[in-house]
């Protein structure tokens, strides 16, 4: 009895020690398991197809008499509470993403919006605009210099007052309750980069961002992305009433990578980056301290032993931008772009898609000329649609929000035949599946001569 007894346990322990390694073993897999395949067989494909479209486009100029500019809008600094990164950095990041302006969009500091305190102009080619994210969602743009905004001043009263200084006023995070119904209202975001990071469990993005962020840093920021659909209804069943411009929020902060390092009290410490936050602590000892120096090198106090960044500034304003039509580079013409909603919402991670272009056109007898997106004109009877696109793509057409045809291509033209209000969506196939590539601003061809636009 007494030998089987010892002969027992040891099988035991064996079978328990095993039945452990088994669920640690399956535990592993289905944390990082999706992401390892992602990086050995879904991003090196969806990779190669992103480089063949940057073969395959074909360069188109904007319209007679138009430039186009790309840039970003609702991104945060030093100057915001959740922020780190200098503007000399940012600067960087816009350059080397090739764009042309940014519109920022700080957090007000003790409750005040200072408009002085943010760069404004050109600044190696790429032009600041100041602006701040408040209470409510309020995001405006085009204030002058000197001035302060109080976010706790009532809603209403401080967008009249934002519009009687000459201020657009656009909503960010739409996807929260905002006041559809304020006349100063200028536009809205249809996407937010920050919105889709909020809806992704954290055990999903993760081993993401540890294994795939520095090799494949767009395409890992896609694994957040879903269709925003629910923004565009509202933007559909806003703009039926009004008009109002739609465009991306980058919500650029840094901030949601993680770090780590050795503290001075003989610790080691998991935080995020940018403003540093601790997520975890364990002691350093004659074991672990000697693991850590084999893995990470020389251990120096507070300097990072690593770090990753789920969020870099560049991949963010790479990820999605807004195209806006101007006259000339100045901060008034941009401005005057947003108002009139003559704007491109573009995931330009995919593919560049300057020189995209959606408009309407009249039958030469009728002597109407051309109108473009952010236009509103009488409607007449021969009114063409028009879109052209430098990639072949697939085009959706939707009139007051309800699709009226899909054609794939890179032209197409289609009868507008009765008044509504026509946008026009572009779709790539990454894969065999569409995926979101352009969001058009309206077009509004009225049944009647169309009052003057805010």
């Amino acid at each position: 009895m007494t030998a089987a007894r010892k002969t027992t346990w040891p099988r035991l322990a064996w079978k328990a020690g095993a039945a452990v390694s088994l669920v640690l073993l399956l535990a592993t897999a289905w944390t990082v398991g999706p992401a390892l395949y992602h990086r050995w067989r879904t991003y090196p494909r969806q990779a190669a197809a992103i480089a063949a479209w940057a073969r395959q486009r074909q360069p188109l100029p904007p319209p007679e008499g138009w430039q186009e500019r790309v840039g970003a809008c609702h991104l945060h600094s030093l100057l915001s509470h959740d922020s780190a990164v200098r503007l000399e950095e940012i600067l960087a990041a816009a350059k080397a993403a090739r764009l042309d302006f940014l519109l920022m969009a700080d957090h007000a500091d003790k409750g005040r919006a200072d408009y002085s305190r943010q760069w404004v102009g050109s600044r190696e080619g790429v032009r600041f605009v100041r602006g701040f994210e408040m209470k409510h969602g309020f995001m405006p743009w085009g204030l002058p210099a000197g001035t302060i905004l109080n976010t706790s001043e009532e809603p209403r009263a401080l967008a009249r007052r934002i519009a009687g200084r000459g201020g657009l006023l656009f909503f960010a995070h739409c996807e929260e309750d905002r006041l559809w119904d304020l006349p100063e209202l200028t536009g809205m975001e249809i996407y937010n980069i920050h919105a889709d990071f909020k809806g992704t469990p954290l055990y999903r993005v993760l081993p993401e961002i540890l294994l795939n962020a520095r090799q494949y840093p767009d395409l890992t920021l896609r694994l957040i992305f879903t269709r925003p659909e629910p923004l565009l209804r509202r933007w559909d069943a806003v703009s039926i009433r009004r008009p109002i411009a739609g465009i991306a929020g980058n919500d650029a902060h840094q901030n949601s990578g993680l770090q780590g390092l050795c503290t001075t009290s003989n610790t080691f410490r998991l935080a995020t980056t940018g403003p540093r936050e601790t997520l975890a602590e364990w002691p350093l000892n004659g074991l672990t301290r000697p693991l850590l120096q084999l893995c990470c090198g020389p251990l120096q106090t507070n300097t990072p032993l690593f770090r990753f960044e789920g969020d870099r500034y560049e991949t963010m304003l790479r990820f999605v931008n807004t195209h806006l039509w101007v006259r000339n580079d100045s901060e008034e013409a941009l401005l005057e772009a947003l108002r009139q909603g003559r704007a491109l919402v573009v995931f330009s991670h995919l593919a560049d898609a300057r020189g995209f272009r959606f408009g309407a056109t009249w039958p030469a007898e009728s002597g109407q000329k051309r109108f473009w997106m952010g236009d509103r004109a009488r409607w007449a009877p021969g009114a063409t649609i028009e879109a052209q696109s430098p990639l072949p793509c697939r085009f959706t057409l939707l009139r007051d929000g309800e699709v009226v045809g899909r054609r794939e291509g890179v032209h197409w033209q289609v009868a507008a035949d009765r008044p509504g209000r026509y946008r026009v969506e572009a779709e790539l196939s990454l894969l065999g599946e569409w995926v979101p590539w352009v969001y058009a601003n309206p077009l509004s061809l009225e049944a009647d001569a169309p009052s003057a636009r805010r």
